[in-house]
């Protein structure tokens, strides 16, 4: 009988370090796939929202200064040829271009992709306008190109940034679940490492209990060697 019931006790043990075991290798499984998409989403932070958000600070002020520099043609006191003017013009459209490649080479969210979309068509219609303006002031009309200057131009113009500021909005809320999400996490880990370290408590006093048991059914046995020897003699 007490053999029997060590056996038992051994295969509860067995059972029960077995199921401690799975335990903490989902744990573990768990714990690396949060880690993973810990490091994922700060990955995403700095390649998807803070270099787009750079860029966007770079587009800006190109805008502007192509802006300033048809501005300074149409106020300019000196005759400056319109191969000059379209040279600038186009040293900042390369610039601009390059920055939207860079841009659109990043993730993008449904909401940012159209706005995306929706800034390349002002940029264009911008360009546009540009043409216009600069061949009205080389047919003699300086005075019809500075009013579409200030009229569609400015409009376009102001359209323009709002859609940058608009992709910035986003970046920042995307940035910010981002964060959440990894906060969320970097939690779940804690708690998993938590949860572990209670299990590892748990198999120290199982282990106790153990031996516990083992010592207080071999005492017996002991005892009984013992009358057996004293009966004999």
């Amino acid at each position: 009988m007490k053999w029997s019931f060590i056996i038992q006790q051994k295969l509860k043990a067995a059972l029960i370090l077995s199921l401690i075991m799975l335990v903490i290798i989902l744990g573990t499984m768990v714990s690396k796939n949060n880690i993973k998409g810990i490091d994922q989403s700060f990955s995403s932070i700095y390649k998807d929202r803070l270099l787009p958000a750079t860029t966007i600070i770079y587009l800006t002020e190109n805008l502007y200064n192509k802006r300033l520099s048809l501005e300074k043609y149409l106020l300019s006191e000196t005759p400056v040829t319109k191969r000059d003017i379209q040279g600038d013009l186009s040293g900042y459209d390369q610039n601009i271009d390059s920055l939207i490649k860079s841009f659109e080479g990043t993730y993008l969210v449904e909401q940012e992709a159209k706005s995306l979309v929706a800034l390349k068509n002002r940029i264009q219609e911008y360009v546009l306008l540009e043409k216009m303006i600069i061949n009205l002031c080389q047919a003699g009309h300086l005075s019809d190109g500075k009013s579409l200057f200030e009229g569609a131009g400015a409009n376009t113009f102001q359209r323009t940034i709002l859609n940058l500021n608009e992709l910035t909005a986003i970046q920042s809320h995307v940035g910010q679940e981002l964060i959440t999400e990894s906060k969320g996490n970097m939690a779940s880990v804690h708690n998993i490492m938590a949860f572990q370290i209670s299990i590892a408590v748990v198999v120290g006093l199982i282990i106790l209990t153990l031996i516990k048991n083992s010592q207080i059914i071999s005492k017996p046995k002991v005892k009984k060697m013992k009358e057996q020897n004293f009966n004999l003699n």
